[in-house]
């Protein structure tokens, strides 16, 4: 099952840099940007498709890992290094990313959940707090 899960996200991936995002760029009417972030062990990019709202000039992405006991692994790396890429549509730049503030999240957290209702049942399936986190482009 894993195996099929990386596979899906490899080709989710080729299929949004291929085409600047106009493929596999939304899910329904959320935005989809890819975040590449550096293993914390292996020190080798990692990128995965994540929703997310922007604030400012920033990205808002959520590390629900839908609603399982444990972070996902591109969050601990953004902990572990937060210097990350991004790319949203064509548009491709570095940015800092940092975990989201207890007053940040309570005013960011409705409007991810407007764009993805599922983060409410996540939230209430797991009992670890789900970090959001704010990536804000450098350079």
């Amino acid at each position: 099952m894993k195996l099929l899960i990386s596979a899906f996200i490899a080709f989710n991936v080729w299929l949004y840099r291929l085409s600047g995002g106009r493929l596999m760029g939304k899910m329904g009417a959320a935005p989809i940007l890819l975040l590449t972030t550096t293993g914390r062990k292996s020190g080798r990019s990692r990128t995965v498709p994540l929703l997310y709202v922007k604030e400012d000039q920033s990205f808002v992405v959520v590390a629900s890992f839908a609603g399982a006991p444990k972070h996902p692994a591109w969050y601990l790396n953004a902990e572990a290094n937060p210097k990350v890429q991004l790319q949203v549509a064509s548009q491709r730049f570095a940015g800092i990313a940092r975990r989201a503030g207890a007053e940040e999240k309570a005013r960011l957290w409705s409007r991810l959940v407007a764009i993805y209702p599922k983060y409410e049942d996540y939230r209430r399936r797991t009992t670890r707090e789900i970090p959001l986190v704010i990536v804000t482009p450098v350079g």
